[in-house]
């Protein structure tokens, strides 16, 4: 009893110890995360314009003018086009860089450490140098197109669809190395045995991958897919910096939207619910990616 009665004392005082050490954090983590979460929320029930001066409170009528206005509707289509069609590019592209990096060749360290040279640039540098590149008089891009269509007449920028074009390309561009090198740290972990069974049984390079190499990756390139694709909703630098949201507002992404109703028009409650949308969504797609994690079944 004596001793069970000092073991149960000594872990109190751990305890004890454990959580004098830790407040520190949950106090700096509650201040910095849970009250600006919760004074969000608290400020989007409100008509809050500094120009005007005007400070109302208007109960959810910030959330159903969302859904009336042209310009965030057009800003959540192009978040939903922009994702949607960059993560898919992502998974494609990423693969076939991953395994042609994976392929046993005389310059492999060198070709793996310059692929994520795009990915190691600043975002708002890429931008600007995409707003030269994509140029119609001086931009290589189309130096380069009309090498091949010489009557190619086309300023990227300026019209609705190639400016969307542009800015997914710019983003995969950037992000697909640093992609396709996750995926290649996966294709170290399946066992070569398994490739060399395949191959005694007959099997060709397509019905490896097929059935050895694409099911050993669909745990890790989900997780990234939703990790990407948080990051492709958050994303405000590309276009802030190459296309200011334009023509119009058809590349305004639902980030950058949000960064113009706050500090452009102080329309801050307007803003502040716009952005607990936002969380909402992310937190959706962290739900959707903790499950996937602690699943273990495939």
């Amino acid at each position: 009893m004596l001793i069970q009665s000092k073991n149960g004392i000594r872990k109190y005082k751990r305890l004890w110890i454990a959580w004098v050490l830790i407040t520190p954090l949950l106090l700096l983590q509650g201040f910095t995360m849970i009250y600006p979460t919760f004074d969000t929320f608290r400020t989007s029930l409100y008509h809050i314009n500094l120009f005007k001066g005007i400070r109302e409170f208007v109960w959810f009528r910030n959330y159903i003018n969302i859904f009336k206005d042209p310009k965030i509707i057009s800003s959540f289509t192009f978040t939903g086009i922009f994702v949607l069609s960059s993560m898919s590019l992502h998974i494609i592209l990423g693969i076939a860089l991953a395994l042609i990096l994976n392929i046993q060749f005389r310059w492999r360290r060198f070709l793996r450490t310059i692929v994520l040279l795009p990915w190691a640039m600043p975002t708002v540098v890429i931008g600007l140098a995409a707003k030269w590149g994509f140029n119609n008089t001086y931009g290589f891009v189309n130096d380069i197109i009309r090498r091949f269509v010489p009557s190619l007449q086309l300023d990227w920028l300026i019209y609705k669809n190639s400016a969307r074009v542009a800015v997914i390309v710019m983003d995969l561009w950037k992000d697909v190395p640093f992609f396709s090198i996750l995926v290649l740290s996966a294709l170290q972990f399946i066992p070569d045995e398994l490739y060399e069974a395949a191959k005694i049984d007959g099997a060709g390079a397509y019905r490896m991958f097929q059935h050895i190499t694409l099911p050993s990756l669909t745990k890790t390139i989900l997780t990234l897919t939703i990790f990407f694709a948080l990051w492709r909703l958050t994303m405000f630098d590309l276009v802030y910096s190459m296309t200011s949201g334009g023509p119009g507002e058809s590349t305004a992404l639902l980030a950058y939207r949000i960064s113009m109703e706050a500090f452009t028009n102080m329309n801050l409650g307007y803003a502040a619910s716009l952005g607990v949308i936002l969380f909402l969504i992310i937190a959706m797609l962290s739900g959707i990616n903790l499950f996937t994690i602690r699943r273990k079944e495939w």
